[in-house]
């Protein structure tokens, strides 16, 4: 009995361990330290070095590019984490069920790190970023079918529908 309870928790570790350090480096990135006016002193003086031609105005869109850019990428990155843990946890038949609970779980998690964002002074909440996150989890699971080849078993079941 014991075994099992061991394998089972091993398992389930291995499983869901990069999920939960990945959301709470989210949760970080959510912090004010990583607030825009806080990255701004970081990126910006950078920049201006690198483009010293470029007006403020057009390092100010650089640097909100590059932001918008880390929300998709950490939602691109977290939807990876999910269907791999679940995966591991569901088997592999159920592709299409863990394609949506992905999906899903990383828009929840997006909505509740914008609400938590809307309690540090520094930030704010924004459909905007739900949408950019939403949107790079979309694209990761998106780019999972077409490497994995799983696009052939999309193809294959809705022949086997008609």
């Amino acid at each position: 009995m014991a075994s099992i309870h061991l394998r089972f928790t091993k398992s389930f570790l291995w499983n869901w361990i990069p999920v939960i350090l990945w959301a709470s480096l989210i949760f970080v990135f959510s912090t004010d330290t990583f607030s825009s006016t806080n990255t701004a002193g970081i990126f910006e003086p950078i920049f201006s070095q690198i483009f010293p031609q470029l007006p403020a105005g057009d390092l100010e869109r650089i640097h909100a590019l590059i932001r918008k850019v880390g929300h998709f990428s950490e939602y691109f990155v977290l939807a990876f984490l999910l269907m791999r843990a679940l995966r591991n946890a569901m088997g592999e038949e159920l592709f299409g069920r863990r394609l949506f609970l992905s999906i899903l779980i990383a828009t929840l998690y997006a909505v509740s790190d914008e609400a938590h964002q809307s309690f540090v002074p520094s930030r704010s909440a924004s459909a905007v970023d739900v949408s950019i996150d939403s949107i790079g989890a979309i694209v990761a699971l998106y780019c999972l079918i077409g490497a994995t080849g799983a696009g052939a078993w999309a193809r294959k079941r809705a022949t086997a529908r008609r």
